[in-house]
């Protein structure tokens, strides 16, 4: 996925639409969008930076979970296996996008077999909503974006538009200097997202 900073407004519809989506539980968050102003008043300016997991290639989650039950599938996501999943909030930790949590449901919701976000006390993150990939759909935040601001593909296809773009425009990953190889790509906003990405497990 490539993220276009440019024409990010922050309407979190992003957020909204991934929480629907998933049946992701108030206080459970696969995707959120941190806020920053600049400058001072009347010269003011606001920079949104969208969050979700990078499926990396050199995912520390993956090391971290005693389990084995983060796994990386054929086609390059990152994925969580409940069933092996105990809970014990490892990944959490060893994540340095802060983009995996603890499902904060106490007790079995009632769509747990609809929405495998809400299985209790078990992790989870952004799978690129791995049911729609599956029917030929894109994931519903990049879908339900207003301003074409989350662009997804394969990068795998020179043809697609976020192989054409990670190829041919200045983009940059979040907190490469960890050197997990984060597979969400920025577009623009450089200066900012540095500064911003430093508050990424402080939010």
């Amino acid at each position: 996925m490539v993220m276009d900073l440019d024409k990010c407004i922050g309407c979190h519809a992003c957020t909204v639409a991934c929480k629907s989506e998933n049946g992701v539980a108030i206080g459970g968050s696969r995707t959120r969008v941190l806020e920053q102003e600049h400058g001072t008043y009347p010269d003011t300016s606001r920079f949104f930076l969208p969050l979700m997991c990078n499926h990396c290639e050199d995912a520390p989650c993956i090391k971290a979970c005693p389990n084995k039950a983060i796994i990386r599938k054929d086609n390059g996501l990152v994925d969580i296996n409940k069933d092996k999943c105990s809970g014990f909030q490892v990944c959490v930790s060893a994540c340095p996008y802060g983009a995996i949590y603890i499902n904060p449901d106490q007790a079995p919701d009632e769509n747990v077999e609809a929405y495998p976000s809400r299985t209790v006390l078990k992790a989870d993150k952004c799978n690129f909503c791995a049911e729609r990939l599956a029917e030929g759909l894109e994931p519903s935040c990049s879908n339900t974006c207003p301003t074409d601001a989350r662009i997804f593909g394969d990068l795998a296809d020179p043809n697609s538009k976020v192989s054409q773009l990670v190829k041919g425009e200045k983009l940059t990953g979040l907190l490469m200097e960890e050197g997990t190889q984060p597979q969400v790509y920025y577009k623009g906003g450089m200066p900012e997202i540095f500064q911003v990405s430093k508050a990424i497990n402080k939010k």
